[in-house]
């Protein structure tokens, strides 16, 4: 009885054992992007930046053609009107840049066979920087 307990008991420690070290030898590969260099150094990203700018001045010189015509309750509504409009415009890009950098980065992690890609603020060392593979996908 006490042989079947030790034999019982061996094979439950080889088991655990099996399936912990099973999960070593399957090592994960974790990517790491520095979005702010990635926001600085993309040509995409400039255009978009660019180009929100140029939609930024050209609401505010309309808006000023528009204040000697206005009284200033009217002014003043035509100001929140304009600002809500640019700050859609800004959402909209703002959108579009995410959906092209996170398209980039499931690119990138698909071939380099990573099963996640971080923020690099949020890793304190390791991983593959994947930053500049990022930067060559959206120029």
């Amino acid at each position: 009885m006490r042989l079947q307990v030790k034999r019982m008991i061996t094979l439950l420690m080889v088991v655990v054992l099996s399936v912990m070290m099973s999960g070593c030898f399957n090592a994960q590969k974790t990517g790491v992007v520095d979005v702010q260099r990635v926001m600085k150094d993309s040509g995409k990203v400039q255009q978009f930046q660019e180009q929100l700018n140029n939609s930024g001045k050209e609401l505010t010189e309309k808006l000023e053609q528009e204040k000697g015509t206005l009284s200033a309750e009217d002014f003043q509504k035509r100001q929140q009107e304009v600002y809500a409009d640019f700050v859609k415009q800004k959402q909209d890009l703002e959108n579009q840049m995410d959906t092209l950098i996170n398209q980039a980065l499931a690119d990138i992690a698909k071939e380099k066979d990573l099963s996640v890609v971080l923020y690099k603020t949020n890793v304190a060392q390791g991983g593959i920087d994947v930053t500049d593979d990022v930067i060559k996908k959206l120029q």
